[in-house]
């Protein structure tokens, strides 16, 4: 190496290699083998990862170093992004990789009701060292608890012998819906946008029908969706739209179901919202535990595009990109969300801006779930009326919620707003199992509190349960029994949100650690509970350390007896 002296400076020459582990020729080959001619752009950083993952099983050292060189990016950068999702198998130099074969088994609230503790110390055992078990969040299949997905493949029902049965039975595949575009045209897919487009309506107008329907966003915030529209709309273009379909609050499976049953009604919704607000292109981020959700849109994506049911007039149709999420239930909260877009780890900003004016690659941007833009063609089709004449209690609108638990028929079930939480298991859940008698219950899943028996009366919407200290969220309801605990669930819950944790600031990086481990003291240290989780509704960059200490300051309250030896 040469050496120059230049005044009291030394500068040293190039070794003959850059920074980072050098890359071996055959990574750098196997790489560009499965990339194939995807474009080396940092936003596809993730997918890429996917495909090392899928097809080698794991993310070998010399992998990433060869995926940094490709990207032109710093090996830091992709080892950050790498570790930062579940889904990835990191493994470094020296390091054995993980077995073939990975069983998932859930072990979030709805499941470990049903028994997945069982399956968790049964099927190490019953598998061999072969198979690797893992505890894993929730994996959006709450209704069909307990829940084991081996490789891609979910087991509903889950017992430890239907585990082994699928693990030996190599002919499983991830099941994809039977839906196709030409049923849906059928049923009347893209009849609304069709109409919309040769009539050419005033834009604000859609705004003012939505806001009068009272179509709020359903999957957890609540803001009117036609003020949303007009403010995003308000903003220079280019504009984008986000689709939020990263359901991954423990007790939440609404999307999904949707997805299973109504693709093309959503793909519609979707399209009407990017020409009202004028987004040059939509981004569907789906999270990965729905592979057959991910193969039946990319199928019926293309379907749509090459025949295209009804005439642009010319309106140039935004690109549809359908992206992959990496097991990050941060990546729910939109702004965590677009990071991960961008190809980086899903880390929340901080607001403002809002991603209304500064959203993905710095452009507004229009966020939405999947069952918002469900109602969107409905509503502009039938007038506010479909939506906005049902409720209870002087609440407006329909519900979609999530139930799971303790009741004999748990699912998605369409109810009026304001329905009451015994109303909706009498009316819609074929009432309690056998044997169980309501105990409590969790309006809004993780995050939203837990409410007991003697509340079960409450409207159940928006803005109804915050003097409970609770809220209704994206509708995710989990029904507890005499033969639960108010405190054990708070424990999983807390637990969970440990694990979910991005890490970023210490509010909640801390504050879940802390708390987890207070709360498996025989007697809860409650006046140390309560100022931690105030300091993390106060300091918390965003709503999961905010909302977390939400289900703890619920035993405290309502339940003050279990939180004593």
């Amino acid at each position: 190496m040469e050496i120059q002296q230049v005044g009291r400076k030394t500068l040293r020459g190039k070794t003959g290699h850059g920074k980072g582990r050098k890359v071996p020729q055959q990574a750098r080959e196997h790489l560009r083998e499965l990339l194939g001619d995807m474009p080396r752009q940092r936003e596809l950083l993730i997918e890429a990862l996917h495909l090392i993952q899928d097809h080698d099983r794991q993310l070998s050292a010399a992998m990433l170093a060869a995926l940094a060189e490709e990207f032109r990016l710093a090996q830091a950068e992709v080892f950050e992004v790498a570790t930062f999702y579940h889904h990835f198998d990191v493994v470094k130099e020296g390091e054995q990789g993980p077995p073939a074969l990975t069983v998932r088994v859930c072990d979030s609230l709805s499941c470990q009701l049903a028994g997945a503790e069982d399956l968790l110390a049964r099927l190490p055992a019953m598998l061999g060292a072969e198979v690797r078990v893992q505890a894993v969040p929730c994996v959006g299949r709450c209704d069909q608890a307990p829940v084991a997905v081996v490789d891609q493949f979910p087991v509903a029902g889950a017992t430890a012998e239907a585990v082994v049965a699928a693990v030996r039975d190599e002919r499983r595949s991830c099941p994809v819906p039977s839906v196709s575009i030409e049923q849906s045209l059928q049923e009347g897919a893209y009849q609304t946008l069709a109409r919309l487009l040769a009539e050419q309506p005033d834009k604000s107008a859609l705004y003012v029908q939505l806001e009068d329907a009272g179509l709020r966003g359903l999957g957890g915030a609540g803001f009117p969706a036609g003020r949303k529209w007009r403010i995003v709309a308000g903003f220079d273009g280019p504009r984008m739209l986000v689709v939020n379909a990263d359901e991954g609050e423990p007790g939440t499976f609404k999307d999904r179901v949707y997805l299973e049953r109504e693709p093309h009604r959503f793909l519609e919704g979707m399209l009407i919202a990017a020409w009202a607000v004028g987004c040059e292109a939509c981004y569907i981020y789906l999270r990965d535990e729905y592979a057959g959700l991910r193969a039946l849109l990319a199928r019926e994506i293309i379907a749509l595009q090459s025949r295209l049911p009804f005439e642009l007039h010319g309106w140039t149709m935004p690109a549809i990109h359908l992206r992959r999420g990496a097991g990050a239930y941060i990546c729910g909260e939109e702004s965590g969300l677009l990071e991960s877009l961008e190809g980086r780890r899903g880390m929340p900003r901080l607001r403002p801006p809002y991603i209304a004016e500064v959203g993905l690659f710095g452009r507004p941007t229009l966020a939405h779930n999947i069952e918002t833009l469900l109602w969107v063609p409905t509503i502009l089709a039938g007038g506010r009326e479909v939506f906005a004449d049902h409720g209870r209690r002087d609440r407006r609108g329909l519900r979609s919620f999530s139930v799971s638990g303790r009741v004999c028929e748990p699912g998605v079930k369409l109810a009026p707003a304001g329905i009451s939480l015994r109303e909706l298991i009498d009316e819609h859940c074929g009432g309690m199992q056998p044997g169980h008698e309501l105990y409590a219950y969790l309006p809004g899943g993780a995050s939203g509190g837990i409410l007991p028996a003697a509340l079960a009366d409450e409207p159940l919407d928006f803005d109804t349960l915050q003097k409970h200290g609770c809220f209704i969220g994206s509708a995710a309801v989990i029904v507890l029994s005499q033969h639960d605990g108010a405190r054990d669930a708070a424990v999983n819950l807390m637990q969970f949100f440990r694990h979910e944790s991005c890490g970023q600031c210490t509010p909640c990086r801390v504050g879940t650690a802390k708390a987890a481990s207070l709360l498996e003291a025989p007697s809860w240290d409650v006046p140390l509970l309560r100022e931690l989780s105030q300091t993390m509704i106060d300091a918390s960059i965003c709503g999961l350390g905010q909302a977390a200490p939400n289900p703890v300051l619920s035993v405290i309250r309502f339940f003050p007896d279990e939180v004593r030896s």
